[in-house]
């Protein structure tokens, strides 16, 4: 039987540094043309992504990505990330470069990028994960840099936040309100606080009742707890027409989480939908590639 407080150590750690997922697809393995473009973040950390162009377009998507992924997926097919998710029954591969392919063909040039100490992005703030706190500071450098680039500085901009990537726009939009005139749209799969996803996976662990010792941990780790993750405060912050969506019955979080943060969304166009019939987080991930439909017509209502 595993040490419990062996259990959570090593938890905290990964909770709290994450593992750098390797970047394994990209646009050309789709047919798609590509530019690798290299952009600070708002504190100067640099930022690695892809640029996809739509000729003709005056549209454009910019992209994240959720926690321990980077803008290609996660290769939970792969070890040691296949261990890390089977019990929770996500032990699939993540791949997407088909949504960037999906936006492309509908009209839209795409901004993919990763988030820092994912992918081949920069290492900061200790290599932490602050499950938005920090990370904000990549979607508005990533805003930044779409109007500086005479490419698309005068393009009509929504975004297509993922996970901790949807957190980390709530805190963008929190922390610099003004980065985000203009912005016409946001889509945001799978947003969740840290609380209700930690307490889901000690849970799943026999440990549901070490959730205050294992907030200490993180402290020690990160400085940072819980209330100052809080996606469902900062939801209050949103100013944008948001389209949210999330497995219903998803094994790691649970359904008030969602529908808190979007009770909180103070705009009146917003949007909620329910994915059914699966307990997998990662299936929520793979919803705009099977069922694009709606998330297309919100960008498009919008952006038109």
């Amino acid at each position: 039987m595993p040490d419990p407080e062996q259990i959570l150590e090593r938890f905290a750690d990964g909770f709290s540094f994450q593992r750098r997922s390797p970047i394994l697809h990209t646009p050309g393995d789709y047919g798609l043309d590509y530019e690798n473009v290299s952009f600070p973040s708002h504190d100067g950390v640099p930022l690695e992504g892809w640029y996809i162009p739509a000729p003709g377009s005056d549209r454009l998507i910019i992209a994240n990505h959720p926690m321990g992924f980077n803008r290609s997926g996660l290769p939970t097919q792969l070890e040691p990330w296949h261990s890390e998710w089977a019990a929770s029954g996500n032990a699939f591969e993540v791949d997407f470069v088909p949504d960037y392919k999906i936006l492309h063909d509908a009209g839209y040039h795409v901004l993919a990028y990763d988030l820092r100490n994912h992918g081949h992005s920069g290492a900061a703030n200790g290599g932490i994960t602050s499950s938005g706190v920090y990370e904000a500071r990549d979607v508005v450098g990533s805003l930044a840099f779409a109007r500086s680039r005479p490419e698309t500085r005068d393009l009509a901009v929504s975004l297509f936040s993922r996970c901790m990537g949807a957190s980390s726009t709530f805190a963008a939009m929190t922390q610099f309100p003004d980065a985000f005139d203009g912005v016409r749209a946001l889509v945001a799969p799978q947003p969740v606080t840290a609380r209700t996803i930690v307490e889901r996976r000690l849970g799943m662990l026999g440990l549901a009742d070490r959730i205050d010792e294992f907030e200490q941990k993180i402290i020690l780790r990160t400085s940072i707890g819980f209330a100052e993750r809080d996606a469902r405060s900062w939801a209050k912050n949103v100013r944008v027409p948001t389209f949210l969506y999330q497995v219903r019955d998803d094994m790691l979080t649970e359904p008030g989480d969602v529908q808190t943060m979007f009770a909180n969304i103070p705009v009146p166009d917003k949007k909620l939908a329910w994915i059914e019939g699966t307990t997998a987080r990662f299936d929520g991930y793979l919803e705009f590639q099977c069922r694009p439909a709606p998330m297309l017509d919100w960008f498009d209502r919008h952006m038109a």
